[in-house]
């Protein structure tokens, strides 16, 4: 299967959520229509097919190159820092997203058990050509969207197919030990929705390590290991991420939006936030909020 019938559903579905139409679960369209500057975000699980244009996606050590045709697969919560390196008015960057449902991985599980499946640790941000079985699946689920009956009584057993292919496929190394109780994986995910949770507070790495169920020195390790990133410098993303929302779309100053992010300075906040975007707090809020918002509903946020 070409991406060509992906491309026309897109434009449909998109069309019907503009209309006031309500958008199928779990999925998100994004369309833009220039090259990006640095945009900053934060991944939950998700796979994200892209269907035009091209796409650089990084976090810490780990970094993916995107084109057309190929699934990005997250694995874990990450603070990530894209940019879109190939779009225009006449061929728009397009990319289909589709949250995970862990819930639903962890059921595949005992379907899977036997299987001669490829050993790999994996990483939490792995992308792999999107398979013809794939692509068919995701059809299947743009099909639903013009009836929300049938998005209702079928889009669960295709968003059930959509998983289980991942599963199966090489990038889905990371998601396989993610459904696994107690692994290191699932351990770091638990740690990961604490940071998440308490972001603006002091945590440290024993206490970090502790609510793991890990050693300082094994959590460290793995913790890097599958997000790219230290969990001090992923706590940091995470504030100035949240902090950057603030500014732009709560009109927050720059004091509020630090000390409410959990820094005790705003001349530090400000000297990290500088280093991860490249421009002052204050200037950066006054230019995005004028940033376009995209047809998902969501606004990018650039650096």
């Amino acid at each position: 299967m070409d991406l060509s019938r992906l491309i026309e559903q897109f434009a449909q579905v998109e069309a019907e959520s503009l209309g006031g139409g309500q958008m199928l679960p779990g999925l998100t369209l994004f369309r833009r229509t220039a090259r990006s500057g640095i945009e900053a975000l934060l991944y939950e699980p998700v796979i994200c097919l892209i269907l035009q244009g091209r796409k650089d996606t990084w976090i810490g050590d780990q970094s993916v190159s995107l084109g057309p045709g190929d699934a990005l697969v997250v694995s874990h919560d990450l603070p990530v820092q894209s940019r879109i390196t190939l779009a225009s008015p006449q061929t728009p960057y397009l990319a289909v997203i589709l949250t995970l449902d862990l819930a639903v991985l962890r059921g595949l599980q005992d379907e899977l058990a036997g299987l001669a499946l490829p050993a790999s640790d994996g990483r939490s941000l792995a992308v792999t050509r999107a398979e013809p079985a794939l692509l068919q699946a995701l059809s299947r689920y743009l099909d639903l969207s013009p009836s929300p009956l049938d998005a209702r009584v079928l889009g669960p057993g295709v968003l059930r197919e959509v998983q289980y292919r991942l599963l199966l496929s090489p990038a889905g190394a990371m998601l396989r030990r993610l459904i696994v109780s107690g692994s290191h994986a699932s351990r770091i995910a638990q740690a990961i929705q604490r940071l998440r949770q308490e972001f603006h507070l002091p945590l440290g790495l024993p206490d970090l390590a502790r609510s793991a169920g890990m050693s300082v020195t094994s959590f460290h390790q793995h913790f890097k290991a599958i997000t790219g990133t230290t969990p001090l410098q992923y706590q940091k993303d995470l504030r100035l991420i949240a902090a950057r929302a603030l500014l732009v779309d709560r009109a927050q100053s720059v004091a509020e939006a630090a000390y409410a992010t959990g820094y005790e300075s705003a001349t530090h906040f400000s000297h990290d936030y500088r280093r991860r975007f490249g421009r002052p707090p204050s200037r950066d809020a006054a230019r995005d909020r004028a940033a376009p918002v995209q047809a998902s509903g969501h606004r990018a946020v650039e650096a």
